[in-house]
């Protein structure tokens, strides 16, 4: 197996009002390489793919449970702290619920967590210990 990753998609309930959230919300663009049923956006090194949830669940063959916490969120790392505080504010606007204000943490840097309209969690940090490189991917030590 190789060790990368390629594709995380999120299951949805509303994929017209995802793809607004990501792409008119919060400024990512989608590819054409998706239809009336998915939708991909090029996140970096990684695709995002946004699909109907009922859909996912059945194509991995597992129940479509309901929606809350999975033990997974989903990052974004910036710069600086201002990035930060500016980026939970555009996913706020967008329409995302803000679940943790940003603040200085435990591990040196500062984040904060916000949902999208589906409740999938994303947490926005600026970490000084892992730097961007010029396409803001993040470059580890």
């Amino acid at each position: 197996m190789q060790a990368r990753l390629s594709l995380v998609t999120l299951g949805v309930r509303d994929l017209a009002r995802a793809r607004e959230f990501y792409c008119e919300g919060l400024g990512f663009k989608a590819s054409s390489a998706g239809n009336e049923h998915v939708t991909f956006i090029q996140a970096g090194a990684v695709v995002l793919g946004l699909w109907s949830r009922e859909e996912l669940a059945k194509d991995a063959r597992v129940a479509d449970s309901a929606p809350g916490f999975s033990g997974v969120s989903l990052a974004q790392n910036y710069g600086s702290k201002a990035e930060v505080d500016e980026a939970l504010e555009t996913a706020r606007r967008a329409g995302a619920t803000v679940l943790k204000p940003a603040e200085e943490v435990f591990w040196g840097g500062y984040s904060g967590y916000f949902a999208d309209p589906d409740g999938h969690l994303w947490e926005v940090a600026f970490n000084p210990f892992w730097p961007l490189d010029e396409r803001g991917n993040v470059t580890l030590p």
